[in-house]
């Protein structure tokens, strides 16, 4: 190899650009319905309309991968029916759902199972009635603090570009005395939140793992360093930080990765960034249901899912899931956990599940 290309810089992860764009024809009737179609025909974007968000049939591909890959890179702009929440344990009280569907490609991902037939990317144009619905649960719950969880189905990050949805959530929470608001994000596109009137209301959290982990389940995201660098932004611009480091995966050396990746953080992150932080730590964890999909639409990866080496855990809806016995669940949390606080001894571990 010459060294000149040795020396080419890599170039970052680029913003999410669908390559098909359905709306709904009431979205047309929102300022914000108008303002993706006005993006969309400035990206020159094969634009289609769809009677129902969730009534995408006619994807292009001869098989069901090709559709898959498609429906990845299909963007269907809609407006939200149902108001009600669901809950978000142990993250939050309840999920606000402004965007259904990850551009990613994770091979663990839960959407894998829970979006089914439908991984194409969704986008809520009716943002006041769900934050209408949001004061509501607020008011519900007074005097207590009620949280949302904003990246339950989606990495809204990654589609703020598009939708500006987020930001309008962010300010929202911020003149909650009693409401606040936490999401999770692979993605570093960061700049359209960092003057948002957040007042402290939301934490701002990144998704990290060991080398290994991103590099072989996580295509489609942006690169660690680049996560990083945009977690200093966030914590310059005065948001909470928050770390969640999952899936945690077993693997051949996986006490170095998970050193270095603390260690990573430790010498990267900005002296703000260590105010106030928190950690999350979720191992893996796969249902059988999860696992056939997994299969066929990753089929040759190397996500370890033997049922044989699993422990077999109930879960909520009565869904069985399958994670690690409890003698590497424990190596697991006890060893992450002591390298955070070797690295950061004020910090806060939030739970590990």
């Amino acid at each position: 190899m010459s060294t000149e290309l040795l020396s080419r810089p890599v170039p970052n992860t680029a913003v999410f650009v669908p390559e098909l764009v359905y709306f709904e024809p009431d979205a047309m009737n929102y300022t914000k319905g108008k303002m993706i179609y006005e993006w969309a025909k400035q990206q020159g974007l094969e634009i289609h309309m769809t009677t129902s968000h969730n009534q995408i049939r006619d994807l292009p591909g001869e098989t069901e991968l090709e559709k898959y890959r498609i429906a990845k890179r299909t963007l269907v702009v809609g407006i939200r029916k149902t108001l009600k929440f669901d809950t978000s344990k142990p993250s939050a009280e309840y999920a606000i759902p402004i965007a259904t569907g990850c551009m990613g490609h994770c091979h663990y991902c839960y959407l894998q199972t829970t979006l089914g037939a439908k991984p194409y990317i969704r986008i809520y144009v009716n943002i006041d009635d769900i934050l209408g619905a949001a004061q509501k649960y607020i008011d519900e719950r007074v005097p207590e603090i009620t949280r949302f969880e904003a990246a339950c189905t989606s990495d809204p990050v990654g589609l703020e570009h598009i939708s500006g949805s987020l930001k309008q959530l962010i300010e929202f929470m911020g003149q909650q005395e009693h409401g606040r608001l936490r999401f999770v994000t692979k993605y570093h596109h960061v700049e359209p939140l960092l003057d948002a009137k957040h007042n402290k209301h939301t934490r701002f959290r990144f998704s990290v793992n060991a080398d290994y982990v991103i590099k072989n389940f996580e295509p489609g995201t942006s690169k660690f360093h680049e996560r990083i660098e945009a977690a200093g932004k966030v914590a310059k611009a005065g948001y909470p930080l928050g770390f969640i480091i999952a899936p945690i995966i077993w693997h051949e050396g996986w006490e170095e990765g998970y050193a270095t990746l603390l260690e990573r953080l430790h010498q990267e992150l900005p002296t703000e960034a260590t105010i106030d932080l928190t950690f999350e730590m979720i191992q893996h964890r796969f249902t059988r249901t999860a696992k056939n999909v997994i299969e066929k639409r990753y089929p040759k990866t190397k996500l370890e899912m033997d049922e044989e080496k699993r422990k077999y855990k109930w879960g909520r809806w009565g869904q069985s899931k399958y994670v690690y016995p409890d003698e590497q669940a424990n190596a697991l949390r006890e060893f992450i956990t002591e390298q955070i606080f070797d690295k950061f001894p004020q910090a806060k571990i939030e739970y590990f599940t």
